[in-house]
This record gives structure tokens, sequence and C-alpha cells, in this order.
């Protein structure tokens, strides 16, 4: 079977079994892996009833001064205003005109961690990336320093975030109630010949923090973990998911699970199932992506 057959069947998969996994999970393929060298996500969320329609947000050029209001994608209560942007892209569900698209998994993380100060709710965040970048790398950017500045009200998420060239993952988290920081977070590049997926545990393990092409973080994503006394080793064994989202066994069966049974349509995962089992704390850790090596 061909690859790019592979994965619309995957698409398939995720989406029919959506109501019984009652959960969001994203799959991500690089155009490298694709038989026409297309960059492909799917995405599906699991709040029933919540989308009962096709949001669009209109292209638009705004005058100085003009604001925009903050309403929670979840509860919909509105938490105040921040500037609008001069210039807005045409939005319709969660793609836009560039062809960015953003899709998100929730994992929650540290209870301390959520923001309650914080103003821009996960949901709300995806779509003024949507709104204002070109890019991935334009919406990491427009996304962090807009959390970065009004704060992060929601819990731990990974975000899905894809151009026609290019496929990130990336996950944050608020800094509670610290007065000197709002967020933190890190993206990582998935490699053009990779697949990857997330699926409401937390993915990112060590990064390259030397990779500045391919890698993006907080400048305090370690330093906030040390002042904590969630992380005591280097810089470079630094691993994001286990500071800030420790997997336990809910999130290895019931989550990491899917990602790993998406995974192995494409790639031999079995070294990792003990992991997805949840049973052995000690298992081998999922790789963040795989190369594919079925055919």
């Amino acid at each position: 079977m061909k690859m790019k057959k592979q994965l619309l069947l995957a698409a398939a998969l995720v989406l029919s079994s959506a109501a019984k996994m009652s959960a969001c999970t994203d799959f991500i393929a690089g155009k490298g892996a694709t038989t026409d060298g297309s960059v492909l996500c799917t995405y599906n969320a699991d709040d029933y009833g919540m989308f009962t329609k096709l949001c669009h947000y209109a292209a638009g050029k705004h005058a100085k001064g003009a604001m925009r209001e903050i309403i929670d994608y979840d509860t919909h209560e509105s938490h105040g205003f921040i500037p609008e942007a001069p210039v807005t892209y045409n939005v319709i569900g969660n793609i836009n005109e560039w062809q960015l698209c953003i899709g998100e998994s929730t994992y929650g993380g540290r209870d301390e961690m959520v923001n309650k100060q914080g103003q821009i709710d996960y949901g709300s965040l995806m779509y003024l990336g949507l709104q204002r970048a070109k890019t991935a790398r334009e919406a990491i950017k427009v996304m962090t320093q807009l959390v970065e500045k009004y704060g992060y009200i929601s819990g731990g998420e990974s975000f899905t975030i894809c151009d026609p060239n290019e496929a990130w993952i990336m996950e944050m988290q608020g800094c509670g109630d610290d007065p000197k920081q709002k967020v933190v977070w890190c993206a990582v590049r998935i490699p053009d010949n990779a697949l990857s997926g997330h699926a409401n545990q937390s993915r990112i393990g060590k990064f390259n923090m030397k990779d500045k092409k391919n890698v993006m973080y907080a400048k305090d994503v370690v330093s906030f973990a040390r002042s904590k006394g969630w992380f005591k080793g280097k810089d470079a064994d630094f691993s994001w998911k286990m500071a800030y989202a420790k997997p336990d066994f809910s999130g290895r069966r019931f989550c990491d699970a899917r990602a790993w049974a998406l995974l192995n349509h494409f790639y031999d995962m079995s070294p990792y199932l003990d992991w997805a089992l949840g049973k052995d704390p000690n298992a081998k850790d999922m790789p963040l992506w795989v190369v594919p090596n079925k055919k």
C-alpha cells in the first residue's frame, strides 16, 4: 500500500474513532514522508457538540487602537481585550489563506503551573496565530510573544503547527503565580522524512538547545524548572515532559498509546510497547518522531 493511502487510512481511523476515544489526537507527516511532497496533519477534538459549525475569521485591516476581545475557547467567557493586529488573514476552520494550520491536544501538566491571571487561553491562541502568521515559524513567534506579554491561562498544551514546508510541535504551560514569568514553552521541528503524533500526553522530552534551526524555546525553560526543584541536572539533560508533565499510567496507556498505534502503521513500534501499556515505569520512552520503515 502506498504511503499516501496509508496516511489517509490513518486519518480516517483517527476521525472515525474520536467518539469512542473521547480525546484529542493529532497525526503529522513531513513532506518527505508523503508520496506527493505534502505536509499532512490531522486533528480531532473530543468535546461533543463543541464543533457544530465551521469557524470563519475574515481577513481585514484594522485601524490603530482597534482591540480584540479574547473569548475563551471552552467556557466562552471574556478574558478582556488585547490590541488587534494591523492586518489579519482569512481563516476557515483551523487553516488560513497561507495554508498554515494549527491543531492541539491538551495534556494538563502540573496544576500549580496554571496562571489564573493569564489572559489568553489555548483556543484563542491558535486562532490568533492563524490570523497573524503566514508560516509555522512565524506562528510560533506570534503565539509565544502574545502569551509572554498577556499571560497564558490554560493548562499544558501540545500544538501541531504546520505550513506547506514545515511541521512543528510546540508545548506550553503557564508559570502559576510567579510574578517574574508568565509562560514556558518549547517547539521542535519534525524532520521532513518523519512522522509524529500526540494525544493528550506531553511528547517533547530532551531537545537540542544548540539546534537553533529546528528547536525554539523560552529563555527560562530550564531555569524555571530549577527554581521549583523539578530539575537538577545539566541543561543538556533537561526533558520538558519529565520536568513539567511526567507521564503517569493513564498518560501512557490511554494517551501515548494512541500515538503509538498510529505510528505503528508505518514504523515498528514494538520496542516501545511496554511504554504504551503503561506498566513498566522503566520502559523505553517513545521517540517524538519516527522515519517510516514499513511499506
